[in-house]
């Protein structure tokens, strides 16, 4: 949780730029350039992170003062190589790992929902060997019902050591409400997903072009200590235009510098 009476930091997932040429240390130059404080790896194993040398990012971080907010690693790597993914993430600087995905299969049936917090509070055991800390990220299959409530819901009640990166565009393009699950898991949350979305059509969009309240967001994630508000953006071009869309909300709404 933050104690920075500016209130959350501003990250980018990397994520967004995911099919850029560039390689990733001129990415995450370009995201000190743009004054974003922290960038979020994804396809994070234990070989490095998508490809590339972890040590090579580590120099790249440090070369322009940000940081590694957290790293998206599948859940089977960590079951894998627990350890060498823990590597990984310690060379990068990073001590929060994010399981990003399960498949809906995951969220048919309470059985179903329990072998899958099963696995997460294993990997969660295993990381916590290393000195890092375990979360979920959610996308919307995890809102169906099971028994009468969120299959989320009975996830994380299961799981009660593994952390929740919660994806407020997902979560609201699936029918819930965001600002209602952030309050919820308030004290599970460090990093949070910047995502909008239009409710009526059921579908994540752009931030500023759906239906998300960035001020609520912005309040609610200091309100609640929450370390990272992390801007994520799916589908369209990959170019660096989405970086500088990143900034401008970072300084607009979250009172970070552009």
């Amino acid at each position: 949780m933050s104690d920075s009476p500016r209130g959350p930091r501003f990250g980018f997932q990397l994520y967004s730029l995911r099919d850029i040429d560039d390689p990733l240390d001129t990415v995450i130059r370009h995201v000190g350039d743009a004054g974003v404080e922290g960038v979020e790896f994804a396809g994070v194993d234990a070989a490095g992170v998508a490809g590339e040398d972890p040590d090579d990012l580590r120099g790249a971080l440090d070369a322009t003062s940000v940081s590694a907010a957290g790293a998206h690693v599948d859940l089977a790597a960590i079951e894998s190589e627990p350890a060498a993914v823990a590597a990984t993430c310690t060379t990068l600087g990073c001590d929060r790992v994010v399981v990003p995905w399960l498949d809906p299969e995951h969220f048919r049936s309470a059985a179903s929902v329990r072998r899958a917090a099963e696995r997460l509070s294993a990997a969660a055991d295993e990381l916590s060997d290393h000195g890092l800390d375990l979360h979920y990220h959610n996308h919307d299959q995890e809102f169906v019902r099971v028994d009468g409530e969120y299959a989320l819901h009975r996830l994380l009640a299961l799981a009660d050591g593994v952390g929740l990166e919660p994806d407020l565009g997902w979560a609201g393009a699936a029918g819930a409400e965001p600002l209602t699950l952030l309050s919820r898991y308030a004290d599970r949350i460090d990093l949070l997903h910047l995502k909008d979305y239009d409710a009526e059509a059921g579908t994540t969009v752009p931030v500023g072009d759906g239906d998300i309240d960035l001020s609520a967001v912005a309040d609610a994630a200091s309100g609640h200590g929450i370390d990272w508000v992390i801007y994520e953006a799916e589908g369209g071009a990959d170019t660096y235009d989405t970086l500088d869309a990143a900034a401008k909300v970072g300084a607009s709404s979250f009172g970070r510098r552009s």
